[in-house]
């Protein structure tokens, strides 16, 4: 019986054509090492015929069993080298095969399936995965991803992030960019800037102030892969405010004056004729002076006032739409955008604070919750902590629209290790943060401030894996512990190899428009090597909850020898750190991951190779960080005093969240009540969840009673949007 078809590898039939053994032998000859191992053109044919004869008399054979039979031949007739070069020709393929068929599984979830269940298209809140654009960049993305792990990573970091020993963040962008940055807007403002289409001047109105913030953050985000954020938007903004309230109070002398028929017989002081939110007699006296009427004056003055807060309500309306509809990322994407005020105390500056809260509160067009900016009130004792500091009513009104919105987040300027950094009217000396939790401020190569910097990149560790891997054993834990930090260490100094060749033209705004602290001294061809020593290099830690089940049975929600030995974990992770920045003098810190893709992940591959751990692997998602499960029934004021020590030690970011039954609303104290425990127990940043309910037609979003307040309608879905789903 004659050989008729060859099986391929994708079930097809085809017919049998010796060329194609002939070609493969003669392939694999012509890379042999040296002249004398290659094989004669007699040779070639010998070793054919004696694959024909092994294989003749079968009526159909598949691919790898031809291909098998070529090795035996070639080896049983002394041609090792050949051999061998046949074997790693067969394994590219292999390779490329396996390449092409994860790819195009990557693809089919994409395009096919359910956005709602797919991590895929859900670990970035600000991408819509579902629409074209956002399908073509998470194509990229994770085409970028495969190319990493297949042809840049070392097999060491490789190897760890496909086994979920660790994972590897942003990999799709680890050749490119690093994460993210708190952008210094007056900085930036100052004399104007360039987005790289073109000169923008500096702004002269509290409406161009509020756009070009907008645009500051589209174009910084374009030139990285994390969040962006503005550490000090109070302080920004007043300036904008002053500027239009020169404006507005010099139109409308000239507009009275007209209407009067009087000449005016002085000029303006602009020193003394500022914003105030009630009176202002010196500005009413000099502007006397100027009209000549003092009741004349004073409606000048105080319609001058009211005309500059509409004003400003209007830009913060803008902006905060503007956040939310900015899909200039890719063409796809919204930037991740943060803005942290609550500390200027000066009148334009209330008023920036009150107006961006109005907006925040108000909603988008139909009433949704604004995903974006996230929105960070800083806390102060003396600033506005207490019933008698200046800004106390701006705390009271963040709090009333968190009950509402679950935004402003709280970060704690009084924490003992953000409040050693704090310089009285120095705002960029304010701890703020960037996304859900990235904190960036201490700074062994220079100026220890938040504005100016980021974080370049960081690692998560899977806790719960090396805990089921130690088996009961804590000194086996440490020792997996301390393998996969040093790891987690190695690789970001990899990707810093090659990041850090990169020039000042690679990052046109970034670093071209002095965004970033020391790149305005740097030449666009200079390479940008020198300027990265100021970010942050962070390892982070998921599953810390988990990880304590797997080593001792409880969780550190149920046991004070959980506790302790949680915090001995996070604690070993932050003298780590703090060892490397002594030694490599680069700014080495500890990192409470926050990504819920991850702590899925993570949790998927724990429960697939090792089966369902009651308390470890038989939930959903792992518990991220360093809180107590979510599912765990426990009082807040306990839940504070076990978390708040974590975040201590976890000087890269960290978070907390208390969840609020009903509708919080309702009972503004208790919701103040608990933002002071938390704030009292020394807890970095934090923030109060709740439930919110969603309109499934016109989008509200927000509490509702019986009925939908924009439509009416009285079929309505009820659930809980957790502000830890906004991942970068």
């Amino acid at each position: 019986m004659e050989l008729r078809t060859v099986t391929k590898r994708s079930g097809n039939f085809v017919a049998y054509d010796r060329t194609k053994i002939f070609n493969a032998i003669s392939g694999a000859n012509r890379d042999a090492s040296t002249p004398e191992d290659k094989l004669q053109p007699d040779d070639v044919e010998r070793v054919t015929i004696s694959v024909e004869l092994a294989i003749g008399n079968r009526e159909n054979i598949s691919v790898e069993e031809i291909q098998d039979q070529v090795e035996k031949s070639l080896m049983a007739q002394g041609f090792f080298d050949v051999a061998k070069q046949f074997i790693i020709y067969r394994e590219k393929h292999s390779q490329r095969r396996r390449a092409q068929k994860e790819l195009m599984d990557i693809y089919r979830d994409i395009f096919f399936a359910d956005s709602a269940d797919v991590d895929l298209k859900r670990d970035n809140a600000n991408i819509n995965a579902d629409a074209s654009m956002g399908i073509m960049l998470k194509l990229g993305a994770e085409g970028a991803k495969h190319f990493v792990d297949n042809y840049v990573l070392p097999e060491e970091f490789a190897r760890a992030d496909k086994e979920n020993w660790i994972h590897i963040h942003d990999k799709d962008f680890s050749l490119i960019t690093l994460n993210c940055c708190q952008i210094d807007l007056l900085k930036l403002f100052h004399g104007g800037f360039s987005t790289g289409h073109g000169f923008l001047r500096e702004p002269k109105s509290i409406r161009s102030y509020a756009s070009l913030a907008c645009i500051a953050i589209q174009s910084n985000q374009n030139d990285m892969f994390g969040g962006q954020s503005i550490n000090a938007f109070d302080y920004a903004m007043a300036e904008g405010v002053r500027k239009s309230f020169k404006k507005i109070l010099a139109a409308e002398v000239e507009r009275a004056c007209e209407f009067c028929d009087v000449e005016t017989s002085a000029d303006i002081d602009f020193n003394i004729c500022t914003y105030s939110e009630k009176n202002n007699p010196a500005a009413v006296e000099n502007l006397t002076a100027v009209v000549g009427n003092e009741k004349l004056a004073e409606k000048i003055y105080r319609q001058a006032c009211r005309d500059v807060e509409e004003e400003t309500h209007q830009a913060m309306e803008a902006l905060i739409h503007n956040f939310n509809t900015l899909h200039s990322r890719a063409g796809a994407q919204v930037p991740f955008s943060s803005i942290n005020y609550g500390m200027d105390t000066s009148p334009e500056g209330r008023l920036a604070i009150r107006e961006v809260l109005n907006a925040i509160e108000a909603g988008l067009g139909n009433g949704e919750t604004p995903i974006f900016p996230i929105s960070v009130f800083q806390l102060k004792d003396g600033v506005n902590y207490n019933v008698n500091d200046p800004n106390y009513d701006l705390f009271r009104q963040a709090c009333k629209v968190s009950a509402k919105r679950l935004f402003p987040n709280f970060v704690n300027l009084d924490a003992p290790y953000n409040l050693q950094y704090y310089r009285a009217g120095d705002y960029n000396s304010y701890v703020a943060t960037m996304g859900c939790r990235t904190r960036v401020m201490s700074n062994v190569n220079g100026a220890e401030q938040s504005g100016s910097r980021g974080n370049f990149s960081f690692v998560t560790i899977n806790l719960p894996k090396l805990a089921i891997e130690a088996r009961g054993s804590v000194g086996e834990f440490f020792r997996l512990y301390d393998k996969y930090i040093t790891i987690c260490h190695d690789y970001l100094l990899f990707r810093l190899k090659t990041i850090e060749e990169k020039h000042v033209y690679n990052f046109p705004f970034l670093m071209g428009q002095g965004v970033w602290m020391g790149s305005d001294k740097l030449k666009p061809t200079d390479t940008i090597k020198e300027v990265l020593k100021h970010a942050s290099y962070s390892i982070g830690f998921c599953g810390l909850a988990e990880c304590l089940v797997a080593l001792i049975g409880k969780h550190h929600g149920q046991s004070k020898d959980a506790q302790e030995l949680g915090l001995k974990i996070v604690g070993h992770l932050r003298e780590r750190t703090d060892e490397y920045t002594k030694l490599e003098r680069r700014n080495w810190t500890t990192f409470g991951t926050p990504a819920e893709s991850t702590a899925g992940q993570f949790q998927r591959a724990n429960r697939k190779q090792y089966g369902l751990i009651k308390g470890v692997t038989n939930r959903d998602y792992m518990t991220n960080s360093s809180h107590v499960p979510v599912y765990f029934p426990i009082c807040a004021n306990d839940k504070i005093q076990i978390e708040a020590p974590y975040h201590a030690l976890c000087n890269a970011g960290h978070i907390a969240y208390i969840e609020m039954d009903g509708d919080p609303t309702k009972n503004l104290s208790a919701f103040e009540a608990i933002v002071r425990a938390m704030h009292d127990a020394n807890m970095g940043y934090f923030s109060i969840n709740h439930p919110v309910d969603r309109d499934p037609v016109c989008g509200y979003t927000g509490i509702i009673a019986n009925e939908c307040p924009h439509c009416h309608r009285k079929e309505i879905e009820r659930g809980t949007f957790h502000i830890d789903r906004l991942n970068h």
